[in-house]
């Protein structure tokens, strides 16, 4: 009987696991998609500025909206403003890949979509698995991603 519980517990809890990266990638979508709806009633400039207050709608701890413009250039943060106004389309993460302009291409040829890649998640200060949805709202792309944590992956 007591397997039996703990069997259901793991198996309850690699669900819950499951369910819970789901959702977050739902959570990024939905962030984007409210961000391009501000876009859309706001304007560019004011959205761009509250995408880039810290603590802002735009942000909410590890999930939180960030914009380019249609070359690669950083045009709203709100963890790093640093980046702002720097053109980042060929800089890529520590496995070479050039997410930034993969990204740029999607929102240009697709729309919207996913793109996976390495990032400093500013929350815990370690570099994670990142999954980035972006949408192009005219002539910026709107992203959100979701830090995929596998450290407990395999337990």
């Amino acid at each position: 009987m007591k397997r039996t519980i703990a069997s259901l517990i793991v198996i309850g809890l690699a669900l819950f696991a499951v369910l819970s990266r789901a959702a977050d990638r739902d959570d990024a979508k939905a962030l984007v998609k409210q961000a391009a709806a501000y876009v859309k009633y706001q304007g560019k400039e004011k959205a761009l500025a509250e995408i880039s207050t810290p603590k802002g709608t735009f942000d909410k701890g590890e999930l939180y909206v960030f914009a380019y413009d249609l070359q690669g250039v950083m045009l709203a943060h709100p963890k790093n403003p640093a980046l702002i106004g720097q053109n980042l389309i060929n800089v890529p993460d520590s496995e070479g890949k050039l997410f930034r302009k993969e990204i740029v291409e999607k929102a240009k040829s697709q729309g919207s979509g996913w793109v996976d890649y390495l990032y400093l998640n500013p929350e815990t200060h370690r570099e994670e698995h990142k999954t980035t949805y972006c949408q192009k709202v005219n002539d910026t792309i709107l992203c959100c991603g979701v830090y995929k944590d596998y450290s407990h992956d395999g337990d």
